[in-house]
């Protein structure tokens, strides 16, 4: 007789986004730091005119009524267009958080559909005298969202097989924003199938030699198919039960290799609990504690560019895989995904920001002279590390070597600024760096009152959502 059971992947996720209990009060206060951080990401890149003309409705001119908002512009959009423009925002300069595991990614991403889709259903209901959605929901959505791409990132690698993370984004906003939307079991299901059949973006964007633009909204778009995935399965359309494991036609058997998808641990808070934030730095996450090395060292480089023999980065195996990159760089999403552009800036410039990824900065020949200069080697403690679920460790190690056979001292950070081991120190200078962002787009006065609402959290989570997203409109 032939199994009728779903895919017990897609049963757990169910089962976890209708019922699962979060009872932790560090995640929850975790996620309001997560949406201030992914909020002033995104404002921030608005500066750049690459990003901005993403924004706005497919078709110019195209009115919403009590649509979705973009936060940072005047834009009323359909949800799924929506999630889209606030999930490019967030992504562009790669400085939203990040969880590494043998999948990486941002789980932030996420916060595109979250927030679009809170957004249109908080002023639909006002529309039809019911009660609003809170921002308390969001914070919870924001948690299970995070859980459940961190966990199926735990063991499941998808770049070994050439495709891209933000399949799990897609996967977890289509699970979240279902139930937000009231589907039931089965519909969760049915849309969760369809985003597994959707198959994923391949890599190719992001590596050498076509490294481009389109990581920069890839989660934008795997988000906002969350949501168009969501909508239908609320609106009656089918799933398809065994989408994982159909023999010769499932997942598993056409992009996984045959190997089983499995959840490396419960279902709970674990990833917003450990999530990793871009606090110092907006560059690759295997690249944040090579870049605070190098700014440690900028002072030892005064008056001796030109003496310099070598330069070392160790580092661990996922680096080396992902960012060790050699040769020309062609653009700014090419620079950002190289270790030792990364490496060098700070080196040279004892700062970084994402004007450094510019072509005009870029464009220094100190910066591919001392690149040419530098060797990416493995520690295989840093490696082994990584992985341990109880360290969770972003090694790196920079040291240069001079003509006359002196060196500088050989620094080393095992945690960067936004590892969880950090957060007494981390969490203050996050904060900061959310009131830099908001300057960048809002006036002062304006700007204190949207630091002042997202800051305190026991107001925040019963603000109303359509009021909370009123405040970024410019």
């Amino acid at each position: 007789m032939e199994n009728t059971d779903s895919d017990l992947i897609l049963e757990e996720i169910a089962e976890y986004v209708l019922n699962g209990e979060i009872e932790s009060e560090e995640a929850i206060t975790t996620a309001s730091h997560v949406l201030m951080d992914t909020l002033g990401c995104g404002f921030l890149a608005m500066r750049y005119p690459a990003c901005t003309k993403h924004l706005g409705p497919i078709v110019p001119g195209t009115v919403v009524p009590n649509g979705s908002r973009v936060p940072g512009t005047q834009f009323e959009l359909d949800p799924v267009q929506a999630a889209f423009n606030i999930g490019t925002i967030i992504r562009w300069l790669d400085y939203n958080d990040t969880w590494l595991a043998a999948e990486w990614g941002h789980p932030s991403d996420n916060l595109g559909g979250i927030l679009a889709v809170a957004d249109y259903l908080s002023r639909k209901n006002v529309a039809e005298g019911k009660a609003p959605l809170t921002m308390d929901e969001v914070l919870y959505a924001m948690v299970k969202a995070h859980e459940i791409q961190g966990i199926l990132a735990l063991e499941n690698s998808l770049n070994r097989r050439g495709l891209d993370h933000v399949l799990y984004v897609k996967v977890a906003t289509t699970a979240v924003v279902t139930k937000m939307l009231g589907g039931t079991k089965e519909e969760i299901i049915n849309a969760l199938s369809n985003a597994w059949i959707d198959n994923s973006s391949l890599r190719t964007y992001r590596h050498f030699p076509n490294a481009g633009s389109r990581k920069s909204w890839a989660a934008g778009d795997a988000t906002s198919r969350g949501v168009r995935l969501a909508l239908m399965a609320v609106n009656g359309e089918m799933g398809y039960k065994t989408a994982l494991s159909a023999k010769g036609w499932g997942f598993e058997d056409i992009l996984f290799g045959g190997e089983k998808l499995v959840l490396g641990r419960e279902l709970g808070s674990y990833v917003m609990e450990n999530i990793l934030f871009k606090i110092s730095y907006p560059a690759e996450f295997h690249a944040q504690t090579s870049a605070e090395c190098a700014v440690e060292l900028h002072d030892s480089l005064h008056g001796r560019f030109d003496e310099i023999e070598k330069v070392v980065i160790t580092t661990h195996e996922s680096a080396i895989r992902i960012i060790d990159k050699t040769g020309p760089l062609y653009n700014p999403a090419d620079r950002d995904h190289c270790l030792q552009y990364i490496t060098a800036i700070g080196l040279l410039f004892g700062n970084f920001t994402a004007d450094h990824y510019e072509d005009d900065v870029a464009q220094d020949p100190r910066i591919d002279q001392i690149r040419d200069k530098m060797e990416v080697v493995e520690n295989k403690q840093y490696t082994i590390d990584y992985i341990n679920s109880e360290k969770r460790s972003i090694a790196n190690a920079v040291q240069v070597f001079f003509n006359d056979g002196t060196s500088t001292k050989l620094v080393e950070r095992e945690y960067p600024l936004g590892h969880r081991f950090r957060r007494e120190e981390g969490i203050p200078k996050l904060k900061e760096k959310f009131k830099d962002n908001l300057s960048t787009r809002f006036p002062e006065k304006k700007s204190e009152k949207i630091y002042k609402m997202c800051n305190d959290l026991i107001s925040l989570r019963k603000t109303e959502v359509h009021n909370f997203m009123a405040e970024f409109i410019i």
